[in-house]
């Protein structure tokens, strides 16, 4: 929208209400967590009301601050700050809380479907470069249109924490602003993380440059969102399932990325007159993974990235879903135990090692890919009702790598694809008749 308007009119500091929290021991992070850049990744929960359900305005904001307190008498990490890269302290620092006022109704911004101006509802810049750790673990902004509609954007430090890890808090400070009642038992485990991957000190440097190489690039991005409905997701899971060697047939995260890999390596090909190898790195939750229950509950980075890598002649969708699922399958139970203990970073020093020389003799096109489908982000419900649209951002800054974050669609059983890529890439791809037979360009929010 050109004459949107987005102004924030207070700012606070939200802090735990139990004085107990200042004095707790500094809380260690896991090695996954050092070797984890510091960036901010942002979500924003739309929510609108009309007629006779308006939204409180004032009796709202009063709840979600005062349940954000108590959130952090639980998490009590996300209150403090980040030092030397080993510990959290400082408990007492709080979390940023702004309000901003916008200049129409939430429908009416939902209507245009402007990604463009998202980043206007979140309180920093996602996935900048951040130099310093010791920035708020996480930051709020919350939106409130005209119409009493409410946005509530978040910005939090994938530095301290995975998609689990944030939605396990959502969820938490949504139950508590409904007024429900949580048993306490279940996080009593928050800590773990760190005794079963233990930190490192100091950190080997050369891995620090390593990690900021495979998030970070500067370029020109552009961020768009694509949806593949229900049917789209069906065709490709069929057409990537390998039927001469009874491949199982791929999830829909598995056929979805397999085809944007695909058409990812088209549009180099196409624009770039590049043969160079293309690497794909995907997010791996760990927890599941694990046969034992000690990272139940536990906070931080508990993944990884599996990689895959690819030459332009590899175009068949079922050679690509076995090359992801090969980068896969080396997390399993045996491989997460050998992770583990005093050996553990000796281990993982191998993978580093083996996906430095890769990215040295290859010099590959890298290309990221999470999701965050299946977290019940839209079953959040602050005590104002169920979420409208769930979204990720307009823009990424401009340091950040080439970027795929998968939503499920709160309808139709499809999912939605934001791409972070670098202009040229991505005008490509907005071009290519395959990509738009399956991707539907930034559709109508079915709600509305």
């Amino acid at each position: 929208m050109a004459n949107l308007s987005v102004e924030i009119i207070s700012r606070e500091t939200i802090k735990p209400s139990s004085p107990n929290v200042h004095s707790l021991h500094p809380f260690k992070i896991s090695y996954f967590d050092q070797l984890t850049p510091t960036t901010y990744v942002p979500l924003i929960f739309f929510y609108t009301r009309d007629g006779v359900n308006l939204i409180d305005t004032s009796n709202t904001l009063t709840r979600l601050k005062k349940s954000l307190s108590e959130t952090l008498d639980i998490y009590y990490p996300f209150s403090g700050r980040n030092r030397d890269n080993i510990v959290i302290n400082s408990f007492q620092e709080g979390v940023p809380f702004s309000v901003a006022r916008v200049s129409c109704r939430a429908v009416e911004f939902l209507r245009t479907r402007d990604t463009d101006s998202l980043n206007k509802f979140v309180p920093c810049q996602p996935f900048d470069k951040e130099k310093d750790m010791g920035i708020p673990i996480v930051s709020f902004q919350v939106n409130i249109f005209t119409c009493s509609g409410i946005a509530i954007g978040m910005c939090f430090s994938h530095k301290h924490g995975d998609g689990t890890t944030f939605a396990s808090f959502f969820k938490t400070w949504a139950a508590l602003s409904r007024g429900s009642s949580l048993d306490k038992t279940i996080y009593a485990n928050l800590g773990n993380a760190s005794t079963v991957f233990s930190p490192r000190n100091p950190l080997p440097q050369n891995y620090t440059i390593l990690m900021d190489t495979l998030w970070f690039s500067e370029r020109k991005l552009v961020t768009r969102r694509f949806v593949f409905d229900a049917k789209s997701i069906a065709t490709l899971r069929s057409k990537a399932r390998n039927h001469e060697k009874d491949q199982a047939l791929p999830s829909r995260i598995e056929a979805t990325t397999a085809f944007i890999w695909k058409c990812y390596m088209a549009a180099s090909r196409t624009t770039l007159s590049t043969t160079k190898a293309s690497l794909l790195v995907q997010a791996v939750n760990v927890r599941p993974r694990s046969m034992s229950n000690v990272l139940d509950g536990a906070i931080g980075n508990l993944f990884w990235w599996g990689a895959a890598l690819a030459n332009p002649a590899d175009s068949e969708l079922n050679q690509l879903v076995v090359k992801m699922r090969g980068g896969v399958s080396l997390f399993d139970d045996d491989y997460l135990k050998s992770l583990q203990g005093e050996e553990g970073f000796e281990v993982m020093s191998n993978l580093l090692d083996q996906l430095e020389e890769i990215i040295s003799i290859e010099k590959p096109d890298v290309l990221a890919f999470t999701s965050w489908c299946y977290q019940g982000v839209y079953e959040l419900n602050f005590g104002f009702g169920e979420r409208v649209w769930a979204a990720v951002m307009g823009k990424a800054g401009p340091e950040f790598r080439n970027l795929v974050v998968y939503f499920e669609t709160k309808w139709g059983k499809g999912i939605e694809a934001w791409i972070t890529l670098d202009e040229t890439r991505m005008a490509a791809l907005e071009k290519d008749t395959e990509f738009l037979a399956f991707a539907s360009p930034n559709p109508v929010i079915s709600s509305l």
